[in-house]
């Protein structure tokens, strides 16, 4: 039984070192969209109402939520004010407010009250890199998590993102949501 129970650990140790190695090879860096389009800018994309719809898949692939999100955006020249209201497939609601600002050309940052301290973008063509760390409610407890979120805009509208979500280096997931302007069917505008 000891023996069943050592091997077990090692096999996990194992895939937690493969996990390190194989993240370590991610080589997508935002100088590889330059010039790519439609050229994103998140200031005119979520400029209005914007609806999404994504789900969150632990480290193994298992999909553990689905929801949905309407997000209202507005531009004043200096600041764009997100305010997203999740709605997830056990009935949960969730709200949250970003304001972004765009300091220069190619970059952005952002607040929300359940990020710690500033999210951080970088833009080129038709890409965001975006990279921050939040409060992630868990059970009863808060868990501080990272999220590498990637953003390309498709021809028509759509905007998908990738988001890699990790805790202490180590990854407990990913999200996947699909951008569009166009509402659900049966909803107007």
């Amino acid at each position: 039984m000891r023996m069943r129970r050592l091997l077990g650990a090692l096999l996990c140790l194992l895939g937690v070192a493969t996990g390190l190695l194989l993240s370590g090879c991610n080589t997508m860096k935002i100088e590889d969209f330059v010039g790519q389009t439609p050229k994103l800018r998140l200031e005119q994309y979520f400029s209005g109402r914007t609806y999404a719809w994504g789900l969150f898949q632990d480290r193994f692939g298992k999909v553990r939520r689905q929801f949905q999100v309407t997000i209202d955006g507005h531009w004043d020249g200096d600041v764009l004010t997100l305010d997203e209201r999740f709605l997830y497939n056990d009935g949960q609601r969730e709200q949250r407010v970003w304001s972004i600002r765009r300091p220069q050309d190619d970059t952005y940052t952002g607040t929300a009250a359940d990020v710690i301290g500033e999210a951080r973008g970088h833009i080129a063509g038709n890409a965001l890199n975006w990279q921050y760390q939040m409060q992630l409610p868990v059970d009863d407890k808060v868990w501080h998590v990272r999220f590498n979120d990637w953003m390309w805009l498709q021809p028509g509208g759509v905007l998908i993102n990738k988001a890699k979500v990790s805790k202490w280096g180590f990854e407990l997931g990913e999200v996947t949501l699909f951008f569009s302007k166009q509402p659900p069917l049966g909803e107007t505008p």
